[in-house]
């Protein structure tokens, strides 16, 4: 069976630098009918546990450590024995939200998370957070971009552990270099594809944010 693709939308709050948000975040789920991936436990461990069902959920992957991308993963993972997996460099921003329970596995650039025939390829993105990680699988012709790009530009840098000219390197040499039909599986709002995104690479720089 081909691996397939649902996205879960939850709600709740980002924080940090003494600031809240309100926010909707994607949740994706990547497998079959047997097991199956999440990309980014979002706010709501029970929603994404019934999302999941009585799939064998074998990890949780975080594509960087904002809480608002990671409160919902310790609860999800005892639930579920599932493998929090996490990019070294977040670990600080994860200790912010998750202070006494550390991720189960750290992702290494070029690694491959396996997924019920799905083979996403772990790409090392820095910019928006020190660890910010993408998945990319070419046979469902998606890239998960978390924070990094949406429709329209480059996630935000404007608070601590973020970089603006970082996540312009990231995009250009590691995103836009996809083939432009992948789509754009984002970590907040619409889907869109890197062929609509690569011609506004300049404006991005010239806004400087």
């Amino acid at each position: 069976m081909t691996a397939r693709i649902e996205r879960l939308v939850t709600s709740g709050q980002f924080s940090l630098d003494g600031g809240t948000w309100d926010v909707d975040n994607n949740v994706w789920i990547v497998g079959d009918d047997t097991e199956c991936v999440v990309i980014d436990a979002a706010h709501d461990a029970d929603a994404i546990a019934a999302a999941v069902g009585d799939r064998r959920l074998t990890a949780i992957v975080c594509t960087h450590a904002h809480n608002d991308h990671i409160d919902a993963a310790p609860a999800l993972a005892d639930r579920t024995g599932a493998t929090i997996w996490l990019h070294p460099d977040d670990l600080p921003l994860w200790k912010q939200t998750h202070p006494d329970r550390d991720p189960d596995a750290h992702l290494q650039d070029g690694q491959i998370i396996e997924a019920a025939g799905a083979d996403l390829t772990v790409l090392h993105t820095p910019g928006h957070a020190p660890g910010a990680i993408c998945l990319y699988d070419p046979g469902l012709g998606a890239v998960f971009t978390g924070d990094t790009l949406f429709q329209g530009g480059p996630g935000a840098t404007g608070r601590s552990w973020s970089h603006f000219p970082t996540i312009i390197d990231s995009i250009r040499d590691r995103l836009l270099t996809l083939p432009p039909g992948t789509k754009v599986l984002t970590g907040h709002g619409d889907a869109t594809t890197i062929g609509a995104e690569a011609p506004h690479l300049q404006e991005w720089i010239d806004r400087g944010h």
